[in-house]
């Protein structure tokens, strides 16, 4: 036996064109399931080891050694306090195994097929990788290929020897091919599938990136350094934006892009299905591009919120539809482009915002300054918005705007009087709110203040808040304001399930 073992091992090896130290692992792998089967213990951990120079092989059932919290499988495990005791003078340590001999099966016809058809699919596995290996090589960004099938979950593309995926959810929406058609797609990732350990590159067309590789394959002055994309934002499908500038005065990036007859940019929707691209120019300026991102609207003016990292953008009523385009898209294209959330209003809208701004302004002087509201006016339209402003300014200052020094004192001693009265006041309040609502998750002191001077004093009652409120009140980001409901929220839910 062990000499036929030899022989088959020669013989398989080369049949298959592979090592014989992959015929032999093989062997003992087929081995090991015909012991597995004898035994009707399809969960024990069992080895075979086969000489490579005689033939002979021999059988063990082994268990990995645990510690005793971690013993979870009694097939396949022994705890260290097992071993211990039963070998005391054992060196064997924790992830380390511990094997008994079992009485070889004999090798039959069927462990030899099995044997076989392991080898050919570690065969198969070696061809894939290699095949995988040559496409990564290459560094392909976009990649062509022809349309294999259509299956539920995405496309399977056929890229020379190489069967690639494009998953559902990186498919351009409402776009359809059949089997036989030629494809381009951005290569995203490699993914592992579950536990074969096989491999499955990943392609897109719905990433912005795949917008700018485009872009960068039909303009060849992006590829030469003289025009650089900057930003992209894709609404795939249906509508994209593309922000460029050009390293070269003499090279308009706008023009470039589109060119003659807007050729270029033709050529790139026409890939897309379609998608309409803007191109945009690309400012460091904040102010500019926001203007820019929003054609072809037109901007009266913009104020810039760094704070809160938003922009208010003030249109004309009759621009009001082109800014904000149909379902948001042009808006929301703009703000995904410039990185800043983007506020848009109307002059009439943005007036009565102000007026209502400076009300509320106009009424804290008037209250803690105890001015009339024509002084109250004239601290607004020189600037100034609260009473830290006007306790801490350098008086000179307040001199320029043509009060006295006397009267600047004395604005200056009322301020400060303020700011310590609303402090202790704050304090006071803090101590009406109860302790579930101190300690829930998110909350911090600046918005308990926040909360407890607009009369939110317990859980119960901020859980009652919608998002919008909660932001209006507290000035927190949407995700904060979400995410504070939802804990504040969280009792209801477990005294329902109760």
């Amino acid at each position: 036996m062990s000499r036929e073992m030899l022989q088959l091992a020669e013989a398989l090896a080369s049949e298959k064109n592979v090592e014989s130290e992959v015929v032999f692992e093989a062997l003992e792998f087929a081995l090991s399931v015909a012991a597995k089967k004898k035994a009707d213990r399809e969960h024990m951990d069992v080895r075979v080891s086969i000489d490579r120079d005689t033939g002979e092989y021999h059988t063990f059932r082994r268990w990995l050694i645990v510690a005793d919290e971690d013993y979870t499988y009694p097939d396949t495990q022994k705890t260290i306090e097992e071993i211990q005791e039963e070998f005391p003078d054992s060196p064997l340590q924790i992830g380390e195994y511990y094997e008994e001999e079992l009485e070889n099966v004999a090798f039959g016809r069927q462990a030899a097929q099995t044997a076989k058809q392991i080898i050919l699919q570690r065969i198969r596995d070696a061809e894939r990788e290699q095949i995988l290996q040559e496409f990564l090589a290459r560094r392909e960004d976009v990649v062509m290929g022809t349309v294999k099938r259509v299956e539920r979950h995405g496309i399977i593309v056929e890229i020379g020897r190489l069967d690639a995926l494009i998953p559902r959810d990186q498919c351009i929406p409402r776009e359809n091919f059949r089997s036989g058609d030629r494809i381009r797609a951005l290569f995203l990732r490699v993914d592992e599938q579950g536990n074969s350990g096989r491999k499955q590159v990943i392609l897109s067309r719905t990433s912005r990136e795949f917008l700018v590789k485009l872009f960068e394959q039909e303009v060849p002055e992006i590829e030469d350094g003289l025009l650089e994309i900057k930003e992209a934002a894709r609404d795939p499908g249906q509508r994209a934006k593309i922000a460029v500038k050009s390293n070269d005065a003499r090279i308009d990036p706008q023009g470039t892009c589109i060119g003659v007859r807007g050729s270029r940019v033709n050529a790139v929707s026409n890939e897309l299905a379609g998608e309409r691209v803007d191109v945009v120019l690309w400012s460091p300026e904040t102010a500019q591009f926001v203007i820019n991102a929003l054609s072809p609207a037109e901007v009266s003016r913009i104020l810039i919120d760094e704070d809160n990292h938003s922009v208010d953008v003030i249109v004309a009523e009759d621009q009001l539809a082109p800014a904000i385009g149909r379902g948001g898209q042009n808006v929301r294209l703009a703000a995904d482009l410039t990185g800043w959330q983007l506020n848009i209003m109307t002059v009439q809208e943005a007036e009565e915002r102000h007026e209502a701004e400076d009300a509320q302004i106009r009424s804290l002087f008037m209250q803690h300054l105890n001015v009339d509201e024509q002084t109250a006016d004239l601290l607004i339209e020189e600037g100034f918005a609260a009473l830290e402003e006007v306790a801490y300014v350098p008086a000179a200052e307040l001199v320029e705007i043509g009060f006295d020094e006397a009267t600047v004192e004395t604005l200056r001693n009322r301020a400060r009087d303020a700011i310590l009265t609303l402090a202790i006041m704050s304090e006071e309040k803090l101590d009406e709110v109860e302790e579930e609502l101190k300690t829930l998750n998110g909350i911090d002191q600046d918005m308990l203040r926040d909360l407890a001077q607009a009369g939110i004093t317990t859980r119960d009652s901020l859980a009652e808040l919608s998002t919008d409120e909660l932001i209006e009140i507290t000035g927190v980001s949407e995700e904060e304001a979400k995410t504070v409901i939802l804990a504040a929220r969280e009792h209801w839910f477990a005294e329902t399930q109760e």
